[in-house]
């Protein structure tokens, strides 16, 4: 937040202060490790501070702390990314080993639809600042590092969506979005019927990613990135993210609701 505008606010009065980095940070500190510097604020998965395990507990989270670090003024360029050699390193058998089909209408509207669809919308709607995905290894749900302003992947990683292929489930979840946006509607139709894998020079040749780094110095380029983009004015760096933005605000307002119900009445019915 620039000086002039804390003094302006102070002037004024009566602004309500927005919730501090370290309150919000310890809040969701079981998920995220959540640190800031100079304005570059971290959110790193995880669990027990290994590489995180995807559940139903981490997919409501991400909605609520993309909403505080959105509400922060202080943070002005975000970096997400993940824990040791792998973007999420597997599953919550609690949260996904009981059939779609038998889950409780309520729950399967709360964490199937609704917070696949917040997880996202508060990623591309709610953040007004410059976004960087450092997808530090393989893993699922990588569409949340893939629809930030510029991407980095290790060698190592693969991306794509296996719903269809591994688990008979349509691709609505977002994944199926991105491929479509940045790879194109036939490439996209190959890899969400075959759920084949996309590695990372493929992905850096079709677009998905803008850089391959090592995973050693995956953390650092991303932030060396975000201090050459901290070197622009305030309300330029967030007015280019907007309009960077803008093509997937239109895309997840048209599509994403749509492919999120189909996906879910289809898994309802295997």
């Amino acid at each position: 937040m620039s000086e002039s505008l804390r003094e302006w606010d102070d002037q004024v009065g009566g602004f309500v202060a927005p919730a501090d980095l370290g309150e919000y940070a310890a809040r969701y500190a079981e998920h995220f490790a959540i640190q800031r510097h100079d304005g570059i604020v971290e959110l790193r998965m995880h669990t027990a501070n290994g590489p995180a395990v995807f559940s139903l507990g981490l997919k409501n989270t991400w909605s609520q702390v993309l909403a505080m670090i959105s509400a922060d003024p202080a943070n002005e360029v975000l970096i997400i990314t993940g824990t040791g050699d792998r973007w999420i390193g597997g599953i919550h058998p609690p949260s996904f080993g009981q059939p779609v089909p038998s889950w409780p209408a309520d729950a399967a509207y709360q964490h199937a639809y609704l917070d696949g669809l917040k997880m996202l919308e508060n990623l591309v709607f709610g953040v007004d600042i410059p976004t960087i995905g450092a997808i530090n290894g393989p893993g699922i749900r990588t569409e949340l590092a893939l629809l930030c302003d510029l991407t980095l992947c290790t060698p190592e990683t693969t991306l794509g969506d296996g719903n269809f292929a591994a688990g008979g489930q349509s691709p609505g979840d977002g994944m199926h979005l991105v491929l479509q946006e940045l790879v194109g509607q036939k490439r996209a139709a190959g890899y969400l019927y075959s759920g084949e894998r996309i590695d990372a020079q493929t992905a850096l040749r079709l677009g998905l990613v803008n850089e391959v780094t090592e995973n050693d110095r995956l953390l650092p380029r991303a932030r060396e990135i975000a201090e050459e983009i901290m070197k622009k004015p305030r309300t330029t760096r967030r007015m280019t993210h907007a309009i960077i933005q803008r093509p997937w605000r239109r895309r997840l307002t048209e599509d994403l609701g749509y492919g999120l119900a189909h996906e879910q009445f289809a898994a309802r019915l295997i």
